[in-house]
């Protein structure tokens, strides 16, 4: 195991992981994949914007507007 920050969530892929965006919203799912850039892709993607849900299945979120994101335990 790498002790570099992305490695840990290289080792999420395939787990529900919580993503908290520059624009306020929060986006949850499955990451199927990432890359250096924190491009993302998530399954069973949600959206929570003021407790408001949007399901949107999958899910391409462009690293430039993460400001966070963990696994979901």
């Amino acid at each position: 195991m790498s002790n570099r920050p992305i490695d840990l969530l290289d080792h999420a892929k395939g787990k529900r992981i919580i993503v908290k965006l520059k624009n306020g919203r929060q986006a949850t799912g499955l990451l199927m994949a990432l890359d250096m850039h924190l491009n993302m892709w998530l399954n069973d993607a949600e959206v929570t914007e003021d407790d408001k849900v949007t399901k949107y299945g999958k899910m391409f979120l462009r690293g430039d507007s993460v400001v966070f994101a963990s696994p979901a335990e």
